[in-house]
């Protein structure tokens, strides 16, 4: 079952964010992992949620997911990531 990465970012450092957005692509794919929206335009339909720069991964599973965000290649990005941002993530099964 395909698994969907949700995230909310709002970047404090450009320069350090950059550095993150050239490296982690390759290590999504290397997961299977692949980008279904990466900071395009946002609109509010309902609530207060304000969403700054939006990010939606899928995985084709739980454990293609766990194997990117455990693993060596990723944990210095989202070190990185979390140093260069304010971020809110979740993971979510689909159907």
């Amino acid at each position: 079952m395909a698994v969907y990465v949700i995230a909310d970012i709002e970047v404090l450092d450009q320069v350090l964010f950059e550095e993150y957005r050239q490296k982690v692509p390759a290590t999504i794919a290397a997961h299977g992992g692949r980008y279904l929206a990466r900071g395009g335009a946002t609109q509010v339909l309902e609530g207060s949620w304000s969403p700054k720069r939006s990010v939606i991964l899928e995985f084709p599973d739980m454990e293609r997911f766990q194997a990117w965000w455990n693993s060596p290649e990723y944990a210095p990005l989202r070190t990185l990531r979390q140093s260069a941002t304010n971020s809110n993530l979740v993971v979510t099964q689909g159907l």
